[in-house]
């Protein structure tokens, strides 16, 4: 994707780029390569990819959420800031919680961080299971992006929003995990979602925005479901 193609799909988005958006791109594309060069943080380099798999990706977010209305996000295995960068620089209202246990990737997102100025950003270097022992019912919005399979994922998220909030999942195919959805609602305390399926531009490749709306906000239960599935996803 060229830059010119990147302003015209962002566009389509409901989303219009000033010069200053696009220098924030650029630093954050030069900090990405030259980090990645001794780190690894994404398979994806080529700058073209980056800005449609990495940087349009992640702002298809705002087909799922009017992010103008949200006041704070955390962004759940952030790895290299994706979502939850790209969309701060385009909301910078937004105060964002970047949470990844890889203190590599942790350390990246504080440079990145430093280097485009961004304010009311927090940096968590821990496992979403240890932060939401005292982060429960603190979000109005969770997203995280192709991380886990789907029922840990969202026992993860849930219990860091707050009972009107949102969770929203950034996946490909979710042909199979929407079974396990669909056969565990109750047990993982889901009022009702709603998936927004899409493709790339250029690529086509297939992108689901899973919407979810928790049935809740019983925190010890839900703080059971999480170290439940997230004993399932480390021992896998």
């Amino acid at each position: 994707m060229q830059i010119n193609d990147f302003i015209e799909e962002v566009k389509k988005l409901g989303i219009y780029i000033s010069e200053d958006e696009l220098k924030q791109l650029e630093i954050y594309y030069n900090e990405l390569i030259e980090y990645n060069s001794h780190t690894n943080l994404t398979s994806i380099i080529k700058k073209e990819d980056v800005y449609l798999k990495h940087f349009y990706d992640s702002l298809t977010l705002c087909k799922a959420v009017d992010l103008s209305k949200v006041n704070n996000m955390i962004d759940i295995g952030t790895g290299a800031g994706f979502p939850g960068i790209v969309i701060k620089i385009f909301y910078p209202h937004l105060k964002l919680t970047l949470l990844d246990s890889n203190n590599k990737k942790t350390k990246f997102l504080e440079i990145i961080t430093n280097k485009l100025s961004l304010q009311d950003v927090t940096i968590i270097n821990d496992r979403a299971e240890n932060y939401a022992k005292n982060n429960q019912d603190k979000f109005d919005l969770c997203v995280s992006r192709a991380v886990a399979f789907i029922d840990i994922i969202i026992s993860l998220s849930l219990p860091f929003i707050k009972k009107e909030g949102q969770v929203v999942l950034m996946k490909g195919s979710i042909i199979n995990e929407k079974r396990i959805l669909d056969n565990h609602l109750n047990d993982l305390n889901i009022n009702k979602y709603q998936i927004i399926s899409f493709n790339l531009p250029i690529t086509n490749d297939e992108r689901n925005l899973l919407v979810i709306e928790k049935k809740d906000s019983n925190k010890l239960y839900e703080y059971n479901q999480i170290l439940k599935r997230s004993k399932k996803w480390n021992s896998q």
